[in-house]
């Protein structure tokens, strides 16, 4: 009699013999390279899918992209497919042809009420409802609704002013080169602004209402804000010639020094200097920004009449923190959708077109460019900040009024403060403050 063991080999032996593997053996590593991949029922790169939907993002190859160059995460194409089908994110056609014609007409006529100067296109209108419903229209239904219902907004957008020659900018990737400026078309209302620009990219890295945009140490330490938030500063900075600019002249070339010595002879001043006319990014970005947003502010806040009185010091203070609240709210929405805004595609621009500047930011190395931040130490950009005079530089009212404020207005149970309300919830604040 045989042993067990040696039983067992047999069989085993037979076994084999008798069913010989008809199978190949797709992975013989056993390596996964989507080992990365998250769970289906992540929440968190749920978050991300449904954000690049909201922008306008449904290219599966590109989100794929993206979740790398923005988070970390690798997921195949297929299955960034597949979990936008779980989450029900659908393109322009698909949610065009199943959505019911009520609903679709009610997501254009509410784009439109918020546009009461008539300034946004059917493309910015279609890129606004996505970015605030993660609904998907295609543009020609939605050229065909504003055709029906605001007719008048085709022939206001249409241009004529003389556009000035322009020469193509040469710059040599992200950070290479900002361009900051003021705004001063809501300083009649008592608003001014303050903005920068990525001048590779076209995006706007920061957009700020203050008291004073002509205040030296204001704009400087506003600069100094966004080195800090961006742990970083651009190979050369570029303003107009505008007096409060003399400030960040001086910053960037001493943190230059200090930081960047390794730059050298051959690069471009810290600093320059431009007309405005000749300040391109910025000024094209502020063309944008007023036509789309800054028209539409004045008209709300001229819905103030019978209800704010600015000689009594208890209504002036009141709005001195309410709307600086809702312009900054507002700003940020706003650089967000102008950051995913898809540029018209232009063969003879060096930088990148035919795409978003959050796009182009996040996939830099597609277009064979570094990444040109200079990093500047932290607590250094602090004391800075705080030798100009720290926050009250830029602060409409007391942090102790602010702080009352804030109580009151939590009390109130708000869950949006907009253009809308804004005056509704100034009447309810007033006796409660």
């Amino acid at each position: 009699m045989a042993e067990p063991n040696e039983s067992s080999e047999s069989s085993d032996v037979e076994t084999e013999d008798a069913c010989p593997t008809k199978s190949h053996n797709r992975n013989p590593t056993g390596h996964n390279q989507y080992q990365n991949c998250s769970p289906r029922d992540d929440p968190v790169v749920s978050s991300y899918l449904i954000e690049y939907h909201r922008h306008g993002i449904t290219n599966r190859k590109a989100i794929s992209q993206l979740l790398n160059a923005d988070h970390g995460i690798t997921m195949s194409e297929v299955t960034v497919a597949r979990r936008r089908k779980q989450l029900n994110l659908y393109a322009s056609g698909h949610t065009t042809q199943f959505l019911s014609g009520t609903t679709k007409r009610q997501l254009v006529l509410d784009q439109l009420a918020v546009d009461p100067t008539n300034r946004q296109g059917p493309k910015i209108i279609r890129e606004a409802i996505a970015n605030s419903t993660s609904i998907h229209l295609t543009r020609d239904y939605i050229t065909e609704e504003m055709h029906k219902h605001e007719p008048r907004g085709f022939e206001l957008r249409q241009s004529s002013s003389k556009k000035a020659k322009r020469s193509p900018i040469t710059v040599l990737g992200p950070h290479h080169e900002w361009s900051g400026d003021r705004h001063d078309k809501l300083s009649a209302i008592g608003f001014p602004l303050w903005g920068v620009c990525d001048v590779w990219s076209g995006a706007w890295l920061g957009l700020w209402v203050v008291p004073n945009n002509r205040l030296k140490a204001a704009i400087a330490y506003i600069f100094l804000s966004l080195v800090e938030q961006l742990e970083g500063m651009p190979v050369q900075m570029t303003t107009d010639c505008g007096s409060e600019t003399g400030r960040i002249f001086g910053l960037v070339n001493t943190l230059r020094e200090t930081f960047a010595p390794h730059l050298g002879e051959d690069a471009p001043p810290a600093h320059q200097f431009l007309r405005s006319v000749n300040n391109i990014t910025i000024e094209r970005g502020w063309l944008q920004l007023r036509l789309q947003w800054g028209n539409n502010v004045k008209i709300y806040w001229e819905a103030r009449e019978g209800i704010y009185h600015p000689q009594d010091l208890k209504h002036f203070e009141l709005v001195q923190w309410l709307w600086p609240k809702l312009i900054n709210q507002e700003l940020n929405e706003l650089r967000d959708c102008l950051n995913n805004h898809r540029v018209c595609k232009d063969r003879t621009k060096i930088s990148p077109s035919g795409t978003t500047p959050h796009i182009a930011l996040s996939l830099y190395k597609e277009y064979n460019v570094e990444w040109m931040l200079q990093h500047v130490d932290h607590n250094v950009v602090q004391d800075l900040m705080e030798e100009l005079g720290g926050a009250d530089l830029v602060r409409f009212i007391s942090v102790g009024y602010a702080e009352r404020a804030e109580v009151v207005y939590s009390g109130l149970g708000i869950s949006k403060l907009s253009f809308h309300n804004v005056w509704e919830i100034f009447r309810a604040m007033l006796p409660l403050i």
